[in-house]
């Protein structure tokens, strides 16, 4: 049992995530936001629909993150 609070002792021990982070973060996710309200208010395309267009670009954007992430980590 002291072993595995030892590994996880060393595992949270990450990188602070930086104020400009996650002020994009925010960023992101009110600009999903806002394509959600524009496509189901604005263009009238249905709420499911917006939904899914709002979900597919959240998406899109976690895969955009996560390669940048790998590529910075691959740099150290």
């Amino acid at each position: 049992m002291a072993l595995d609070h030892d590994v996880a002792r060393e595992h949270d021990q990450g990188e602070e995530v930086s104020a400009a982070t996650v002020v994009a973060y925010v960023v992101a996710a009110l600009a999903v936001l806002g394509w959600f309200l524009y496509g189901w208010l604005v263009l009238r395309q249905g709420f499911v629909n917006s939904v899914g267009e709002a979900a597919g670009t959240g998406f899109a954007l976690l895969l955009v993150v996560s390669i940048v992430g790998t590529v910075r980590r691959s740099r150290r």
